[in-house]
């Protein structure tokens, strides 16, 4: 049967339902747009640095599943790190996990998202975590538990299926995940919300330490796409005495868009970490910093935090998505003398994951630059060129986007 005389079918079938008062919802059949291609296309890292395109037959859905057309993906660090060197022993792998795209197909068991929005094809949508039905982890969950013992699209091995990321034309999204409903943002915003969602969930774990206020000074640093992400979840906060520290000048002159009030480039100060203590005390006004984001992922970065924040202060951990090593720390001096308040943050919960959605309208709302993080995008056919442009710094978000 082609595809022309499927939805002459199901048209059929809905007017005999709708002639007989009842209800479809409970036809086996999923409901489809048009136009659903036979095949569906994979970038698969075959081996480390090399993607392939590869096709497969697109697969049936079942009741509880969505059929997404995929229209973009960031690219993200930890997908760097797979690339390069496969930490997670995962090749053969369909990576992405920033993506976004179009309902095109879903199971009839299907009706909201994690949220309680409804869903319908022709909405636009973004994963989080799959859980497969843990009662632990709700949208509601008071104890605010972090979803990353959770599966996630894009770091999963791959199966009979293929479609298990976001780096494709088509991706499946199977029951237990979790779903949003995101048709009131673009496609560059949507981009943007999961790597977002991991600075909403960093600043809520800051605020539990009581330090974190409006009047606070905050050094932020690293300048990639995490640390100036989080800048601006300050800025839409209202905290406005913010220092970035990097080394890349044109990342500082980004940072002070998104709304950093000073900047420290590293590369200025040549006398060893006191010196460098001293240009973020100086960019303070003679202050050092209330509370400190440590965005890098480097331990030495680490280690040289501690030196930016002041006796009684506080430091938010949230750069190491992977093992970078130990930092060299001296616990007497940098923790417990100067009784610095120091959280962790890894991922994020569902809560704060919608939370971002409002945090992205906000910072639009006053103006920040935050599409502009999206500093090139390629086809889906250049993955390999994509990977490499985010191993050279060339430019801040990279992502895959479908025509």
């Amino acid at each position: 049967m082609d595809m022309n005389s499927a939805n002459i079918e199901e048209i059929v079938r809905q007017v005999l339902v709708d002639m007989r008062g009842g209800s479809s919802a409970g036809a086996s059949a999923p409901v489809a747009a048009g136009n659903v291609p036979q095949k569906a296309h994979v970038a698969m890292l075959t081996k480390l640095k090399h993607f392939e395109i590869q096709e497969y037959p697109m697969p049936a859905i079942g009741d509880d599943d969505i059929l997404v057309k995929v229209e973009g993906c960031g690219v993200c660090g930890t997908d760097a790190h797979e690339y390069v060197r496969d930490p997670f022993g995962l090749i053969p792998v369909v990576l992405g996990h920033e993506g976004t795209g179009e309902i095109v197909k879903m199971g009839k068991n299907v009706k909201k998202d994690s949220a309680g929005k409804p869903l319908k094809v022709g909405d636009k949508i973004v994963t989080s975590m799959s859980f497969h039905d843990d009662p632990d982890i709700t949208m509601y969950d008071l104890n605010k538990q972090n979803v990353g013992a959770g599966d996630i699209y894009g770091l999963q091995p791959d199966d009979d299926i293929h479609l298990n990321g976001w780096f494709a034309d088509y991706m499946v999204v199977r029951k237990g995940s979790s779903v949003f409903n995101v048709s009131d943002l673009d496609l560059d915003s949507r981009i943007l919300i999961e790597p977002a969602a991991v600075l909403i969930h960093a600043v809520e774990r800051a605020k539990t330490t009581n330090i974190l206020r409006f009047n606070s000074r905050v050094v932020v640093q690293g300048c990639g796409p995490i640390g100036l992400l989080c800048i601006a979840v300050l800025r839409t906060m209202g905290i406005e005495n913010i220092v970035a520290v990097d080394g890349n000048q044109k990342r500082l002159d980004f940072a002070k868009r998104m709304g950093a009030g000073a900047t420290v480039n590293f590369n200025d100060f040549k006398g060893g970490i006191d010196d460098l203590a001293g240009g973020v005390k100086a960019a303070f006004g003679g202050y050092l910093a209330d509370f400190a984001f440590q965005c890098t992922g480097s331990a030495v970065a680490h280690a040289n935090v501690y030196h930016f924040i002041r006796t009684g202060g506080g430091l938010c951990e949230l750069g190491f998505f992977v093992d970078g090593g130990p930092a060299q720390i001296n616990p007497h001096f940098d923790l417990c003398s100067k009784e610095i308040t120091l959280v962790g943050s890894w991922v994020y919960t569902l809560r704060d994951y919608a939370t971002t959605f409002d945090f992205l309208k906000r910072a639009l709302g006053i103006g920040l630059p935050i599409k502009e993080l999206i500093t090139h995008k390629f086809p889906l056919s250049q993955i390999n060129e994509a990977l490499e442009t985010n191993l050279s710094q060339a430019g801040l978000k990279i992502a895959i986007v479908n025509e």
